[in-house]
């Protein structure tokens, strides 16, 4: 069994490479030390696939250490190139502005924020990088590194492999920028280590060797995670159909990222649970046991679904998505809203009406022929006298029923079925 921090995460499966791993574990036993993982604000709000180092803040703080989280407000501003084969956009600074502030709220049901010693804080490094002069930047930092060093770093070869794309000034020096980031945290804030993906060994590895130049006479380490991949070795982050995974509730609904867990392969069941759920592993173990005894219930997928969303979104969010989830299953609509129907509007075929049409009334044979759920009004007729039609999945039985504003089951949506499987929903503008 897993007894320190660092032995905890290498079984979970959250640690790839670090640089000295014996150092590195009895400085994470002998006491709190500040750490720090960067996030460049590309967007308002993060991805599925920061997932991985947000797990390694809430773990490392949750062990006694200090979780220092860099937002790139000056290296966002020019991108960093690993992982990419292309250049970057540049941001505007409204843009970056806004990215900042979302991402910093963000973040803040993952790590506590207070005045204890394991008190997260958040810093901008345009703090530091926006009164260094170019040329003062140059002379007292560039002169260390050489670039011998940073075209041997993969992130950097590999873009000056690639004759056709390339790489700009503009991107290369990001390695120096993040390497000084490194070197300022040490020095001003006792930060010892760095975490991060391991698409990021490369610039990790740089800041430990730019301290090192520069003086910094404590020891310094670095910690990679494993990019987060499927099971068939795909980036995760984005739906089949390619719609980006936010942790933003506002971009991608609890409903829709509690389904996106529940679609997780069997292969990748395990693997998932260890890295993000806060079950003990022995639990976890269990689990998966049960998951492979019987697959088809599918006991692995639900519990990380649950986990993720609850972890994310909160306890009454997961509750909302497994309710709109059992809604075509013939769940109740009871305490669900727009918010929590809309994401069925991708998957369920729907009809607008306007307002003032259902305010009139419009008879329920007409709608279920109207919504093809029934080929003729007489067949409508037939199908409700047999029992086969449901309003907000309630049978009802009267052929003669008129549908007005009173029937939605949210704000402004109602749900047809007919039979158990055939459903439709009725929007109101």
């Amino acid at each position: 069994m897993a007894t320190t921090i660092l032995e905890e995460l290498q079984a979970r499966g959250l640690v790839q490479a670090t640089t000295n791993d014996e150092e590195l574990g009895k400085a994470l036993i002998e006491s709190g030390i500040p750490f720090y993982a960067g996030f460049d604000p590309t967007s308002a709000s993060l991805h599925i696939g920061s997932l991985v180092p947000i797990t390694l803040l809430a773990r490392l703080q949750k062990a006694g250490h200090k979780p220092i989280i860099l937002v790139g407000g000056a290296t966002g501003m020019i991108g960093d190139p690993s992982g990419r084969s292309d250049e970057r956009s540049l941001l505007s600074d409204e843009a970056l502005a806004a990215n900042l502030a979302g991402i910093q709220k963000q973040l803040e049901p993952f790590v506590h924020f207070d005045d204890s010693p394991a008190g997260a804080i958040v810093l901008n490094n345009a703090t530091w990088f926006d009164p260094i002069g170019f040329i003062a930047f140059l002379r007292d930092v560039g002169k260390h590194m050489t670039v011998n060093y940073m075209t041997a770093k993969d992130s950097v070869k590999s873009r000056l492999n690639d004759r056709e794309q390339g790489i700009s000034y503009t991107e290369f020096s990001y390695m120096l920028l993040q390497a000084y980031d490194y070197v300022h945290l040490a020095r001003e804030h006792a930060c010892r280590l760095q975490v991060g993906g391991s698409d990021q060994w490369g610039n990790i590895t740089a800041g430990i060797e730019l301290a090192r130049k520069m003086g910094v006479k404590e020891s310094l380490y670095g910690l990679t995670a494993p990019l987060l991949l499927d099971s068939k070795g795909q980036k995760m982050g984005k739906t089949a159909g390619g719609t980006r995974m936010w942790l933003d509730p506002e971009k991608t609904s609890p409903y829709a990222f509690y389904q996106y867990w529940l679609n997780t392969e069997d292969g990748d069941v395990e693997r998932f649970l260890k890295l993000f759920s806060w079950r003990p592993l022995d639990e976890i173990a269990e689990i998966c046991k049960q998951h492979d005894e019987e697959p088809h219930r599918r006991v692995g997928q639900k519990t990380i679904a649950e986990d993720m969303t609850t972890w994310v979104h909160g306890a009454d969010a997961l509750g909302r998505a497994i309710a709109a989830s059992q809604v075509m299953f013939g769940g109740s609509l009871e305490k669900l809203g727009d918010a929590d129907l809309s994401p069925l509007l991708a998957e369920l075929p729907s009809t607008t009406l306007s307002k003032s049409e259902l305010d009139k009334g419009i008879e329920l044979t007409e709608l279920l022929h109207t919504t093809a759920l029934a080929k003729s009004k007489g067949e409508a007729r037939r199908l409700i006298s047999g029992g086969g039609v449901y309003i907000n999945n309630i049978r009802e039985h009267d052929a003669a029923k008129r549908v007005d504003l009173d029937d939605l089951g949210t704000e402004t949506m109602l749900v047809l079925r007919s039979g158990k499987k055939k459903y439709h929903i009725v929007h109101v503008s």
